[in-house]
């Protein structure tokens, strides 16, 4: 009987396991897992509902998705995309539900189910799992298996991967993803809580923009537009030690647009205060900020405010600048960049090509995504290709 063995027991391995039994039953499968108990971050995904999957239905470029690794998982996910994910897990008796921007979670809303259908799954298949056993180095593990699946999951720093070092692997260095940004400004205190709904944020000087709503908070920017950014430029803002110059468009208009809008704004409610008429869904309050922000008071007419304000106006709407200190912790923050680098693997099976019978899923790889079920389809499709693959190569 052929002997393999799964490195972590995360949404991957767990995955990958389940679907290696199911192609070869004759086969002993064991995860060992480091931790106390299996799936512990799955339970936390989504704050607790398990954010499972994602349509992709608003995704025209993969790299919006995939900041890391969009070209393996461009092929990847034709292999086991998001609606086998949906179907796997309806197949197992979980019913899914959409949400806003494609976002697929259990009916439920509880992220335990998801962990119990896999852990009973698991058992039913006969699948091993042994926690709180850390792996130091893999080459006990290699001499005692026919094949290994690494799914340890993403490492804060490079030491974390150091069991994998006697396979001479390329590693690209770990450093954070997804997580708000601080700032010492101290006047957006007392907006915490609001939300521009259209913002686009960006970093000067470079390419790096997302575009989804902005949440103020206590110190300072968070919310689905703060986590894209920080997903996109994560090595660029470990490069900088996160202190950097932030552009906010607080209505994501440009700015010939946006004047245009102001001047007809301005042209139809002459006689109203500016501060009656927000534009873009901006809460009174904030808009009323950003007038001041302007130099302009909030309490004058449309009619009152002249070129000069106008012009003063778009330019705090299209390009508001603070300066970004720090970053904050976010509460699903084990996402990193960085890891095992693809040029080591086939990206037809995920077997490393200078180490047969060795393969690797999940975020130990260097592929990372936005929040929005993402990260995790990531897990499903490159577990369910690596069970495939450890099949095939155990035949052979």
């Amino acid at each position: 009987m052929n002997n393999v063995t799964i490195l972590g027991a995360g949404a991957a391995g767990c995955l990958a396991a389940i679907e290696l039994k199911r192609r070869s039953p004759e086969t002993g499968v064991t995860v060992l897992e480091a931790g106390p108990r299996p799936l512990a971050k799955v339970a936390l995904t989504g704050g607790g509902r398990c954010n499972l999957t994602n349509t992709f239905a608003r995704i025209g470029d993969l790299r919006e998705a995939y900041p890391r690794g969009f070209r393996l998982m461009k092929r990847a996910l034709k292999e086991f995309g998001p609606e086998d994910t949906m179907r796997w897990f309806e197949a197992e008796g979980v019913r899914l539900v959409e949400e806003d921007g494609g976002r697929i979670f259990p009916a439920s809303g509880d992220a335990m189910q998801i962990v119990r259908t896999l852990l009973r799954r698991m058992e039913k298949e006969g699948v091993r799992i042994i926690c709180n056993n850390r792996v130091s180095d893999i080459r006990p593990v290699l001499d005692a298996s026919d094949a290994v699946i690494v799914t340890t999951g993403g490492s804060p720093k490079r030491a974390g991967l150091g069991f994998l070092d006697p396979l001479g692997l390329e590693i690209e260095t770990p450093v954070p993803s997804l997580f708000t940004l601080k700032t010492d400004d101290g006047t957006l205190k007392a907006l915490m809580g609001m939300v521009a709904p259209n913002a686009v944020l960006s970093i000067p000087g470079t390419a790096f923009r997302a575009a989804a709503p902005l949440l103020l908070t206590d110190w300072g920017f968070g919310g689905p537009a703060t986590l894209k950014l920080s997903s996109y430029a994560a090595r660029h803002l470990a490069e900088c030690g996160y202190l950097t110059s932030l552009s906010v468009n607080w209505i994501g208009e440009n700015e010939q647009t946006l004047r245009e809008t102001l001047s007809a704004t301005a042209a139809a409610n002459a006689r109203k205060m500016t501060v009656n008429t927000p534009l873009s869904g901006l809460p009174g309050r904030l808009w009323a900020f950003l007038f001041e922000r302007s130099g302009i008071r909030s309490d004058i007419r449309w009619a009152e405010l002249g070129s000069k304000g106008l012009n003063r106006l778009v330019s705090t709407l299209t390009n508001d600048r603070y300066s970004i200190t720090g970053r904050a912790a976010f509460k699903e923050e084990f996402v990193t960049c960085g890891g095992v680098s693809l040029r080591n693997l086939d990206p037809a099976t995920l077997g490393a090509r200078n180490h047969p019978g060795v393969y690797f899923a999940g975020e130990v790889l260097d592929i990372d995504a936005v929040t929005g079920g993402f990260n995790l389809q990531a897990a499903w499709t490159t577990g369910w290709i690596c069970a495939r693959s450890v099949a095939d190569y155990l035949k052979k």
